[in-house]
């Protein structure tokens, strides 16, 4: 079983995530993606959870399937907002069961009616400190590059940040498109004494109106340039993702140039665009 926090030390490292397909198709389409990118080698892959738990089994077996089935290490997303204690410690018990070793520890989206969520935690913090508990897992949180999008202001996201840190081995960013923003939030970091590794989230545009999408519902702000440079051929799909592509990559170069932990790539299930950066940056395998 290898542990993320041991792969770190070793030097950078690649990963994709993926998450729970909801149709017979759509897990087609992963199995199949998941073999396209086994070959590139990567450090690791996750598979994420949904809000409230709603994946939980679906992203269960793809987790243990994925650690038992195939020569990748696999780590999964687990959150806890509304959640009792002991579900959370059953299904760590049965990671633990499956060889899986390693925890992306989130809080989780707060019910969409507004209504205070019912469980036993608040924070990310205190998964963490439930999943130390738990056993020898790498436990891995959250960052936002530009701000969670419920922090007051950015002095205190990063000193929560910096606390929850301090309490993980590792961190991954949501996805976002201008490496100064990561770069000011290391910087930060490490103004206030915490040099816990953040491993940069990349997603390749290859479909803008998409992408946008999720950047609204993160708080990541989608430059206008490339928002302009998509409008321009909204209606040609190969050259929305050649753009996305030397966006991505480019964005890549640059975070490796800084010295970056690794490289974490929001495949949204396919392969193709991950293949080809992975390529430019001459991270795939002959």
């Amino acid at each position: 079983m290898a542990l993320i926090r041991d792969l770190l030390a070793a030097g950078p490292s690649v990963s994709f995530e993926f998450f729970p397909p909801k149709t017979d198709e759509a897990e087609r389409q992963l199995q199949l993606t998941i073999k396209e990118l086994e070959h590139l080698s990567p450090s690791f892959v996750s598979v994420t959870y949904g809000a409230g738990g709603s994946t939980r089994e679906r992203t269960r077996d793809i987790v243990i399937g994925i650690e038992r089935d195939t020569s990748l290490t696999a780590m999964a997303h687990l959150t806890c907002v509304g959640h009792r204690r002991h579900e959370i410690t059953e299904l760590l018990e049965e990671y633990e069961q499956g060889g899986v070793s390693n925890i992306l520890a989130l809080a989780g989206d707060p019910p969409t009616d507004g209504e205070p969520a019912e469980g036993d935690f608040a924070y990310a913090l205190e998964l963490v400190e439930l999943v130390r508990e738990a056993g020898d897992f790498s436990v891995g949180v959250a960052a936002h590059p530009e701000g969670h999008p419920r922090s007051p202001d950015r002095d205190s996201d990063l000193r929560h940040l910096a606390a929850k840190l301090t309490a993980a081995d590792f961190g991954v960013t949501q996805f976002f498109f201008r490496a100064e923003d990561y770069l000011r939030m290391r910087d930060g970091l490490v103004e206030r004494g915490c040099d816990t590794p953040v491993i940069p989230g990349i997603m390749p545009v290859t479909n803008a109106r998409q992408v946008q999408r999720f950047a609204e519902l993160s708080g990541a702000a989608f430059p206008a340039d490339l928002a302009a440079r998509l409008e321009s051929v909204a209606d040609d799909a190969v050259e929305v993702r050649r753009i996305g592509v030397e966006v991505a990559t480019e964005l890549c170069r640059t975070l490796l140039d800084e010295g970056v932990p690794g490289l974490h790539f929001y495949t949204l299930n396919r392969s193709t665009a991950t293949r080809e950066i992975a390529a430019n940056l001459g991270l795939a395998r002959p």
